[in-house]
């Protein structure tokens, strides 16, 4: 058991490098997590070592909700909104001490979005964006040192997302011009490559060790968007949607984890997670169109290390899905006319990761290799 100890703690560790939390559908959640959730390495790399990893996203949404209502009808009748989501992620991770890390997360995006009300509700057409997303920069700090943190450990994170992706990425529009010619405008809310806000990001994560090698994972963020509006038009008919709003972004994950041994380096883990838009923000005004909401998903995963590499497989499924209405839903509501609006969501979300933690006898080859 002393043997296997380090590679236990080894794949523990890498589970978390890579937990992305991604939106699944019309619900505009970036392709970003907290500052904690991209190095859960911390408490475990030496002072000086770094990660690298990579990340892939895919989901495709087409199921419509007002509420936890679905709408069925729009895929019988043809009207639903698809949208096609891709997304790689690139994270650099450094141990700065045996407690405290950075990250650094660069995030590309290409979106696919299929729709007939779009293009005059006469014909289905495509619009598109590509590019890079929103990156992100933090730093977190394990509270308990590795002396005292035999059966678990809880991080702190904090960083910045700063809007790096474009907000206003534009496609072709058909039969929306004079006499049904198209036009190049802003694509929607949920393909945007960014929101135009500077984020402030505060989030927790930990794993303690349970009974018959079982271990209890948690992590959650919370990120703050300050800025109301981000000047991007919508081209929706009412007046207080006409502009794209900046909202804040949640998520939390808990599950169980448990190493296979005598697999040589297979994890399985089982949990759930949430994740959303608030109608509000809790910082700045909440102004303009946006479509808030929350997804509780269940979360296997299986992963598995070879050396100083890991790869895992995750693929989330969704078993609540909630468009919540939103101010103006709420705003220009009447006794007669009760504006609820929809979104679209995914069944599942496929996530990959490959993860490379780079010990200091690796730094020491390509230092004399210099």
């Amino acid at each position: 058991m002393k043997r296997l100890l380090p590679i236990i703690l080894g794949m523990i560790v890498l589970f978390f490098v890579q937990t992305q939390i991604h939106a699944q559908g019309c619900v505009a959640i970036r392709q970003f997590s907290g500052i904690g959730n991209a190095v859960g390495q911390g408490n475990i790399l030496e002072k000086g070592e770094w990660n690298i990893s990579s990340n892939y996203r895919y989901f495709k949404s087409f199921r419509h909700f007002s509420g936890t209502e679905e709408h069925p009808n729009r895929v019988a009748d043809n009207t639903e909104v698809i949208n096609w989501s891709h997304g790689v992620d690139l994270n650099v991770s450094y141990a700065i001490s045996e407690r405290a890390y950075a990250v650094v997360s660069l995030p590309f995006a290409y979106n696919e979005r299929s729709s007939l009300y779009e293009h005059g509700r006469n014909s289905r057409h495509k619009t598109y964006s590509k590019g890079l997303a929103d990156m992100r920069i933090g730093a977190g700090y394990w509270l308990l040192p590795s002396e005292k943190a035999k059966k678990g450990n809880t991080a702190i994170g904090f960083g910045i997302k700063i809007p790096t992706g474009d907000y206003n990425a534009q496609s072709t529009f058909y039969n929306v011009g004079p006499n049904g010619t198209s036009e190049v405008r802003p694509v929607d809310q949920s393909i945007q490559l960014g929101d135009g806000g500077l984020g402030l990001i505060v989030d927790a994560q930990g794993i303690w060790n349970l009974r018959s090698n079982f271990f209890l994972y948690y992590d959650g963020f919370y990120m703050f968007n300050p800025r109301n509006t981000n000047g991007t038009m919508t081209n929706r008919s009412r007046a207080s949607e006409s502009i794209m709003s900046v909202p804040d972004q949640f998520a939390f994950r808990a599950g169980l984890f448990k190493p296979i041994p005598r697999l040589h380096g297979l994890g399985i883990s089982l949990g759930g997670r949430a994740e959303g838009i608030p109608i509000r923000d809790l910082i700045g005004e909440s102004d303009g169109f946006r479509r808030p909401g929350y997804i509780v998903s269940v979360e296997p995963r299986i992963s598995y290390m070879l050396g100083n590499f890991t790869t895992t497989l995750t693929v989330p499924v969704a078993l609540i899905r909630n468009r919540t209405r939103s101010l103006t839903d709420i705003i220009e509501s009447t006794p007669e006319n009760r504006r609820h609006g929809d979104a679209a969501f995914a069944d599942y979300l496929i996530n990959m990761n490959l993860a490379w933690r780079i010990p200091k006898k690796v730094k020491e080859v390509f230092n004399s290799i210099d």
